[in-house]
């Protein structure tokens, strides 16, 4: 069964959306890209591939809110847990040092992310956060109101977070982005050392995994999990040291909206889709150790 994980309520199991209740001039670019003069290479002497083996491949934040104060007008999150827990077992078995925390204020999203990204990471890889709420466009709420999601990942710019400075940073979030529904159509088949003097963006090496398209409603069942979480989970299990993580996005992309369809008991909620969306500022392909 489906339900919307926010204001609204579709009855005690299914799926839910997670949501807002209803409620000086440079040369040309051209000759300054580095040319891959073996299209084989791999590994940490790869330009074109993030270094992996550092001691540690890095840590993971699970930023876990399922009950939420009376006025912001959310509604449980029945299912989170499950999410939760898929993620934390996904990540430590990559090798992610993996810290969870459950019912956030927005005073507690920010000052754990503030902390977290003042740590030395010197010794790290990576680092990926996981956010699990009710959101909207550009938001994500806490127990007690809501915080720009710009906010919450800025803490991490190269300006702010200099031991991460040319390491990817991953953001996965499941959330809503708005209240649109998507109602489907029928498809007919037939060296980080070695850049350590070079300047770089402060928003360079972020990816941010969204569990639906912008302005949309993001679906969570109360008994399995959000659908994003799900895919998520059970394509970074099956190809880790395999694929890129952009091949597997595109793979929980496909899974998302290909495996997934609502039945909620709220009427005109049944029958609805959805598409996760990736915005990728990598400037190298990841790929986690096997």
């Amino acid at each position: 069964m489906s339900e919307l994980d926010g204001g609204g309520d579709a009855g005690a199991q299914g799926d839910h959306v997670d949501a807002l209740g209803f409620f000086k001039k440079r040369p040309s670019a051209q000759s300054e890209i580095p040319v891959e003069t073996k299209a084989t290479s791999t590994g940490s002497d790869d330009p074109f591939r993030y270094k992996m083996d550092y001691p540690n491949l890095g840590t993971c934040v699970i930023i876990n809110n399922k009950n939420f104060d009376r006025s912001t007008g959310m509604n449980t999150r029945a299912g989170t847990d499950v999410d939760a827990g898929a993620a934390m077992k996904t990540f430590s078995s990559l090798g992610y040092k993996v810290k969870v925390a459950n019912d956030q204020t927005v005073a507690q999203m920010k000052e754990l992310l503030h902390t977290v990204s003042r740590e030395d990471h010197s010794n790290s890889a990576s680092f990926v956060c996981v956010m699990l709420s009710h959101g909207d466009e550009g938001i994500m709420y806490g127990t007690d109101g809501f915080e720009k999601l710009e906010t919450l990942t800025g803490y991490f710019k190269g300006n702010r977070c200099p031991s991460l400075v040319g390491k990817p940073k991953l953001f996965f979030m499941q959330a809503c982005r708005g209240t649109d529904l998507d109602d489907g159509c029928t498809l007919a088949m037939d060296a980080v050392e070695q850049q350590s003097s070079e300047r770089i963006p402060v928003e360079a090496d972020f990816l941010y995994a969204y569990s639906t398209a912008p302005g949309y409603y993001s679906w969570r069942n109360t008994a399995n999990g959000s659908w994003f979480m799900q895919a998520l989970c059970e394509m970074l299990e099956l190809h880790k040291g395999d694929l890129e993580i952009m091949q597997i996005l595109t793979r929980v992309n496909r899974m998302v909206a290909m495996g997934f369809e609502s039945s909620s008991a709220l009427p005109g909620f049944s029958a609805k889709k959805q598409i996760p969306c990736i915005v990728s500022l990598l400037t190298k392909d990841v790929y986690f150790p096997q």
